[in-house]
């Protein structure tokens, strides 16, 4: 399908304007605590974006602290049940599929006559890269209305946690069908988790206008400067105890959303078939399933 005027603009805005900057500025906004400013900002987002505040624990502009404290708002007790089956693999967030496959001759692909490098979107490591080699992926999307806590799709012990600078392109359709290697040259945090499946990879990719990414046992994670930053866990000089999140349990957040790209080894799992391009998700469904 031909590229509209419309998202050719779209696009070459993006290129053009500082997008560090724009995000710094939203990322003040959004950590406001000026209650008219905050509470508008909450309100208008939520018309415009229909988001379903019923699922939520606080359900008014006046119960959060600012707009992220929104974003990140939590949901009532048992409004996402996870799937306890010992072989299933669960949707780690609210979202939408934007594609799901195969990872082919160290490729990822992105969308029709794009894909990338898997050792670009890992931080470069090519050790690393190589245990997924062969394997399978599944690039999930966030849209503004959405629950933007992420969980563990299985059992994992945490490895390694790589912060790798980039571009802050907005994520969506039309950036995926025209801006070339999206979701490995945008900003992102790569989190390396050893699993009864083998290691598994989940790359929380950020955008325009996010704010922050941040996980449950480092906090906000995404520096100012542009060096690719990578801590092995356990950490010396720390808790030598190994960091184990359950499946379902909460391991990071979007300030403001993006996409998780998901990772597993060569031969070790298989997505539903029912899973396909666009398919809408809910934390906790089973979305693939191990190999006996």
């Amino acid at each position: 399908m031909a590229t509209s005027i419309k998202d050719k603009l779209f696009i070459a805005f993006q290129y053009v304007i500082p997008q560090h900057l724009l995000s710094h500025l939203v990322g003040w906004l959004a950590e406001t605590r000026i209650d008219w400013i905050k509470n508008l900002f909450i309100s208008k987002f939520i018309k415009q974006f229909n988001v379903n505040m019923d699922e939520a624990r606080r359900q008014t502009p006046e119960a959060f602290e600012n707009f992220n404290d929104f974003f990140t708002r939590e949901l009532k007790t048992g409004m996402r049940p996870i799937d306890d089956k010992s072989n299933s693999i669960v949707s780690p967030a609210d979202g939408a599929i934007s594609q799901l496959g195969p990872i082919e001759n160290g490729r990822v692909f992105q969308a029709k006559g794009h894909d990338y490098s898997l050792i670009e979107l890992l931080g470069g490591n090519s050790q690393t890269a190589d245990e997924f080699m062969g394997g399978q992926f599944a690039t999930i999307y966030l849209s503004p209305k959405d629950y933007h806590r992420l969980h563990m799709p299985v059992t994992g012990t945490l490895r390694e946690m790589i912060y790798v600078p980039g571009d802050l392109f907005s994520v969506n359709q039309t950036t995926a069908q025209n801006v070339p290697r999206l979701f490995s040259r945008n900003e992102r945090v790569v989190v390396i988790f050893d699993t009864d499946l083998g290691p598994m990879a989940l790359v929380l990719v950020g955008a325009m206008i996010v704010a922050g990414i941040e996980t449950t046992w480092a906090g906000r994670i995404t520096p100012f400067d542009r060096k690719v930053r990578s801590i092995s866990y356990p950490v010396q000089g720390e808790s030598l105890q190994p960091l184990v999140i359950e499946k379902g349990e909460e391991m990071g957040r979007f300030f403001l959303g993006s996409t998780i790209v998901v990772c597993f080894g060569e031969d070790k799992m298989h997505w539903l078939e029912e899973m396909k391009a666009d398919q809408p998700l809910r934390l906790g469904e089973t979305i693939g399933l191990t190999l006996e």
